[in-house]
């Protein structure tokens, strides 16, 4: 059940992947803003050990993946279609999905989209719709990605010992291991900055989704990290729209429970995932 990596090529978009468990019960794990594929690493044997081919992306403008020029190339209806273009290009008919941060919007999209090929849905410190940002810093970054691209924005944003994601679990995490941090770093300069930009602006503008999401049949997982706290609340609204869905608010995590509380996060998440019902032949 070795890691694989290799590329995936959907239109006129490369997508690089990373998978393991071939043959087993298809899972889409979908990163977040300037996030990558490798924000699911300490996962990929445990999920194919578990019985799941479990598949994770470099979204369009990150990474390994394509990086389109244009900011109207960047939207989360542009992100769902690469998603859901991949599960059909790896034979998914029907698969499990979860989407972090920007990736739970994503998701979001998705499964308003096509629901019938969903069996699962897991939501991780995820909004049902527009962020509150400061919109000096929104104009701030947008201006200086577009001027003078993402390695400058990376530097003013490496120089800030804060920001509206950073939490205790996040600088406890970077303290005993300065390697997140700089792995933050090296994500952030992957990204294309017209995906930063575009992204940036529509985050803050997209639309509520919360009243759709109660139309979602599929059994749901939605998780948050404690310290989350730009969003526990809405974490609390979908759990409360959606039809069946469970909450885990993870002990010790933040943002990104997945690296700061990894024992709790997993628990959670193969908790859910175990009690999911036997799949139908696809």
């Amino acid at each position: 059940m070795g890691i694989e990596h290799r590329t995936i090529t959907i239109g006129d978009i490369d997508l690089a992947i990373t998978e393991a468990g071939s043959g087993g019960r298809p899972l889409l794990l979908v990163h977040g803003y300037t996030g990558s594929r490798t924000d699911f690493d300490m996962a990929f044997d445990a999920l194919a050990e578990a019985g799941w081919h479990v598949v994770a992306p470099d979204l369009r403008g990150h990474g390994g993946s394509s990086h389109p020029p244009s900011e109207k190339d960047y939207t989360l209806d542009h992100f769902a279609a690469d998603v859901l273009e991949l599960a059909e290009a790896m034979g998914f008919d029907r698969f499990a999905i979860l989407g972090h941060s920007m990736g739970g919007m994503i998701t979001q999209h998705l499964v308003l989209a096509a629901p019938d090929r969903i069996d699962a849905v897991v939501l991780m410190d995820t909004s049902h719709g527009p962020l509150h940002v400061d919109p000096d810093l929104v104009e701030l970054g947008v201006n200086v990605a577009r001027a003078d691209g993402i390695e400058v924005v990376a530097d003013i944003m490496g120089a800030s010992e804060d920001g509206p994601l950073t939490t205790d679990a996040y600088r406890q995490l970077v303290e005993e291991d300065p390697s997140y941090a700089e792995r933050g770093d090296r994500n952030l300069r992957s990204c294309s900055p017209a995906m930063f930009a575009a992204m940036l602006t529509a985050i803050p503008q997209q639309a509520d989704r919360l009243e759709a999401l109660g139309s979602i049949s599929a059994p749901v997982l939605v998780i948050v990290g404690e310290q989350d706290a730009p969003f526990i609340d809405d974490s609390h609204r979908m759990v409360a729209a959606i039809p069946g869905a469970r909450l885990a608010v993870i002990p010790g995590g933040g943002h990104s429970p997945q690296f700061e509380a990894t024992d709790a996060w997993w628990t959670a998440l193969s908790g859910f995932l175990a009690d999911l019902p036997v799949a139908a032949p696809r």
